[in-house]
């Protein structure tokens, strides 16, 4: 493989405080700090940021058992097309990734398959059925990065708290969907105005907020990283900020969904605004932005969920949740967060992309450091550009934000030296 010169660009490295107009070194497919010495390709990235492959640690690849949604070939070149060189995928597969050899089995199919570094995440409970642990030591040496029920949440507390001592063990983040399914029912949408309007069942914030509490309890007394997923609620982040405040090590994400939309979209009936946790109001959308730039959210996410389209194509009430993610979150995280609201600056999103997951699940990424991978994402912050869904990369569809025009996006993607994708 040949080796590599970026210059001119923008170079932003937070792991490292470095934000500078500089060249970057690639040699022997890592970050070098002397240029190469033999024959090499050169990279003009001017008016560009320059910074360490993007890690997104909530994706559904869908493999094995589900291939007609998504695969780790179509799911990782979604990944690279968004501008992410590292993805951790989700346990919810069929049959559930619960075990060493199911996870054997993703890691042997991505190396074969996948265009860029995907990390196998293992189930909490065995087939996810949030009952009996799932062997987490086993699953470790198979080679997970953390463990999570996602897509489901462990409603038994007492179990939920012998994983969480059992992950301390190995040093291993617990991450969790926050649904106590009591409470949210058969919600299909957030409980409120237009749930009523609409007449359809709703699906309240307490119900999450009540996990995140006990979440928050457990991190404390099991001394353990437990990081909530793609939170939705402002008093999901009210909670959370109190703990963190407290010193309590637990973290949270945002997805883009939950700020780009509000439950007033649902007024449509159309399946692509159905997610789980739902497009909740106006009000929570402050909150989560507010939350944002506080620094309480210190991860960006996707929740990638892909459907087929007959899948979608159905009463609402019996829709499946989820929406794809990949090539869009960072344009809209842009367009929103940086652009829009001017809620954070560009060097607060790529940590939130970077240093921050990588430090959450012991990822060796994240990094431009001398003698890291060469894993590197290559930015146009100011592209405006067009998101169609007939041209994804994904083998679904199921997406709100198609004919969406955004400013900013990834413009080519760099995995261990070698260019995955480019605009």
């Amino acid at each position: 493989m040949m080796d590599l010169i970026i210059e001119n660009g923008r170079i932003i490295d937070p792991s490292n405080d470095r934000d500078e107009i500089a060249e970057l070194y690639v040699v022997d497919r890592r970050i070098s700090a002397r240029p190469p010495s033999g024959e090499c390709e050169t990279i003009d990235a001017r008016d560009l940021v320059v910074t360490p492959g993007l890690i997104d640690i909530h994706v559904h690849l869908r493999e094995p058992g589900q291939s007609h949604k998504e695969t780790l070939e179509t799911g990782s070149q979604a990944a690279a097309a968004g501008g992410f060189s590292s993805i951790v995928c989700m346990p919810n597969t069929d049959p559930p990734a619960d075990n060493p050899s199911t996870i054997a089995w993703i890691r042997d199919r991505a190396r074969a398959n996948a265009s860029i570094n995907v990390f196998p995440s293992g189930a909490i409970t065995k087939d996810l059925n949030g009952e009996e642990m799932a062997p987490i030591g086993s699953m470790v040496q198979a080679g997970i990065v953390a463990i999570t029920d996602d897509g489901r949440c462990v409603q038994n507390h007492e179990v939920m708290r012998r994983a969480v001592e059992y992950a301390r063990m190995f040093d291993l983040a617990v991450m969790d969907h926050c649904e106590d399914y009591n409470m949210a029912g058969h919600g299909v949408m957030h409980e409120g105005y237009w749930s009523t309007v609409l007449g359809l069942p709703g699906w309240p914030r307490t119900a999450e907020e009540i996990v995140v509490a006990r979440n928050i309890l457990l991190a404390d007394l099991c001394h353990t990283r437990i990081h909530c997923q793609h939170l939705s609620s402002g008093g999901s982040v009210r909670l959370l900020r109190d703990a963190r405040a407290r010193g309590i090590p637990v973290t949270g994400e945002l997805c883009p969904h939950h700020i780009a939309l509000t439950d007033e979209f649902l007024s449509s009936f159309d399946t692509n605004y159905k997610m789980n946790p739902p497009l909740r109001t106006r009000q929570d959308v402050e909150a989560l932005i507010e939350a944002v730039t506080d620094g309480t959210v210190t991860i960006l996410a996707s929740d990638h969920a892909p459907h087929a389209f007959f899948e979608k194509e159905v009463e609402f009430d019996r829709a499946p949740f989820g929406i794809l993610g990949l090539e869009t979150e960072l344009g809209l995280f842009l367009t929103i967060l940086v652009h829009r609201t001017k809620a954070i600056d560009l060097n607060r999103l790529i940590t939130m992309y970077t240093v921050n997951p990588a430090t959450l699940l012991r990822l060796s990424k994240g990094t431009l450091g001398t003698g890291a991978d060469a894993d590197i994402t290559i930015i146009d912050p100011n592209l405006e550009w067009t998101f169609h869904r007939e041209n994804s990369f994904s083998r679904s569809r199921n997406t709100p934000f198609d004919g969406w025009e955004l400013k900013g996006r990834a413009v080519r993607t760099i995995v261990a030296g070698k260019t995955v994708w480019k605009a």
